[in-house]
């Protein structure tokens, strides 16, 4: 690390469980953000400035006015543009010294396993079932670890995905692909705005966690946030052997 990074990054480093080899391993990892919205927006930001080397941001919409009261990446004169974009000009604001790639697309199948080659965490910030499924199929694949957050109305969960670990599930363990949940999305619902700051912040913590190698990461747990009562709860799950995506009949 040169001055300027010892100084930026000087309060990581004084951490026992960080330090500069910690620094070190974040500034050389690459996260793959699916999504810019209002869970993309924060763990975007604090990747960016916990010094991520490399962030990829894929979304395929615009900045809308209505984003602007929970997706704090975006401001009111990039309305219309990329989210993606808006969203590459906010990291590099906070910290010019990292890469950020922004794809204006949706990404699933071939193209998410190309997007994964040399990608050392994904963040799946994204608002529906199928990119969801779409994004843990690849994740399990690759061996990825997958950091999944979703916010709808008061109520908040985050887990991570990691079946690199004996026993830990993936996404499809906990919702199969083959049940078809009704779809919910905030454009009818509704959500509340810091309710999206409080879950992307914790992907982006568990994603530093990953990548540094430091503490317990939320694999095999699910934690439930009702923010009305701002109360946690914590579901511990496991894989399921027959699960279509990383059970045993899959891994052979």
């Amino acid at each position: 690390m040169n001055d300027d990074q010892l100084l930026r990054y000087s309060r990581h480093i004084l951490l026992d469980e960080i330090g500069i080899d910690g620094q070190q391993k974040l500034l050389g990892a690459h996260a793959l953000l699916i999504g810019a919205g209002g869970l993309g927006s924060p763990a975007a930001l604090y990747l960016a400035s916990a010094g991520v080397g490399k962030i990829t941001i894929v979304d395929a919409d615009t900045v809308d006015l209505t984003n602007l009261q929970r997706q704090i990446v975006h401001t009111t004169l990039r309305v219309g543009q990329p989210k993606v974009d808006s969203a590459r000009q906010a990291l590099l604001d906070i910290n010019p010294g990292i890469n950020v790639v922004a794809l204006c697309e949706r990404v699933d199948g071939q193209r998410l396993a190309t997007l994964l080659a040399d990608v050392s965490v994904v963040l799946d910030c994204s608002d529906n079932f199928a990119t969801r499924h779409a994004v843990n199929r690849a994740c399990v694949a690759q061996r990825i670890p997958l950091v999944s957050g979703a916010a709808l109305q008061f109520d908040g969960q985050i887990s991570v995905f990691d079946t690199r670990l004996p026993n830990a599930p993936c996404y499809a363990c906990l919702f199969p692909p083959d049940v078809q949940p009704e779809e919910t999305l905030c454009s009818t619902m509704g959500v509340f705005a810091p309710l999206v700051g409080i879950i992307g912040t914790m992907q982006a913590a568990e994603a530093l966690k990953l990548i540094a190698g430091i503490g317990q990461s939320l694999a095999g747990r699910l934690q439930l946030l009702d923010a009305r009562a701002m109360e946690w709860n914590t579901i511990r799950i496991k894989r399921n052997p027959a699960c279509a995506v990383c059970g045993m009949s899959h891994q052979l």
